[in-house]
């Protein structure tokens, strides 16, 4: 297995832009590929959230990736202006009320048994 070189911010936006433009899905998977090695290895989480400041890598995490504000909460980050954290948001004060049980459906009378030989 031979090993690739490390991915860096302008081979995956190229990549990224070169499947948006001719519909290349090597490209876009070549691309993704290299974006999930920074999305999943702690050591390249700070240049994977600086990769998403890019629209075209920040739609293929919204969409195939999902680790960005993973990410961002595990680091205990600053989340972005304008959405409030959960410590600072009000309280809930709903309360859940519980599901009414569905019963299942029982098997069919009218159905054969599977084994007629052992049918009592």
């Amino acid at each position: 297995m031979t090993r690739t070189a490390r991915p860096s911010r302008a081979a995956i936006i190229s990549q990224l832009r070169l499947a948006a433009r001719r519909g290349d899905r090597t490209a876009l998977a070549r691309a993704t590929e290299q974006m999930k090695t920074w999305a999943y290895s702690p050591r390249y989480w700070r240049k994977y959230l600086q990769l998403l400041t890019h629209p075209l890598a920040r739609l293929v995490d919204l969409t195939v990736i999902k680790q960005g504000e993973k990410i961002a909460r595990q680091k205990a980050w600053d989340a972005p202006a304008g959405r409030v954290s959960k410590s600072q948001a009000p309280p809930r004060t709903e309360v859940r009320r519980p599901r009414p049980r569905v019963a299942r459906a029982a098997g069919s009378p009218t159905q054969p048994p599977l084994f007629p030989d052992l049918a009592p």
